[in-house]
């Protein structure tokens, strides 16, 4: 019996502190960021110009195919898990 009541005097204990406790947090007020002077862009590298230069996926359509090709270039098949 003495259990009982001693967990439920916690639990009133920790519901009280927690009601009260937010009352002493200081006040906040909202407002608009402020914008940064261009931090949020990427550096800009010049592109290469040699094909051995340039990484995947950013290869340029000169790259992607010799030059002497007369073959046609077919888009990529897209792969999803919707089966509709």
């Amino acid at each position: 019996m003495i259990k009982a009541l001693s967990a439920i005097a916690v639990a009133a204990f920790i519901a009280a502190a927690l009601t009260i406790l937010p009352g002493f947090a200081p006040q906040v007020s909202a407002s608009t960021p402020v914008p940064l002077a261009k931090g949020d862009r990427l550096d800009i590298h010049p592109a290469a110009t040699a094909c051995s230069e340039q990484t995947w996926p950013n290869f340029a359509a000169s790259c992607l195919r010799a030059a002497d090709s007369r073959t046609t270039v077919r888009e990529a098949r897209l792969v999803t898990a919707n089966n509709r």
